[in-house]
């Protein structure tokens, strides 16, 4: 993976991230069930984030 493939896929991680905190606003003003679904998305954007985050830095700098 490039520098800047490596770069994309850390935007994406922190867009999952921003996609969390939405849905999570979201979904105080909805009934029960749809609170629900909205949080275990929430969640599962939040694992996946943090798992794309925790690969681009473990990997480190990349030389080009």
């Amino acid at each position: 993976m490039t520098a800047l493939q490596n770069m994309w896929f850390s935007f994406f991680g922190l867009f999952l991230m921003f996609v969390s905190a939405g849905l999570t606003v979201l979904s105080q003003k909805l009934p029960s069930f749809w609170r629900v679904l909205l949080l275990v998305i929430s969640f599962l954007c939040l694992v996946v984030a943090g798992l794309i985050v925790f690969m681009v830095v473990i990997r480190g700098p990349l030389a080009e």
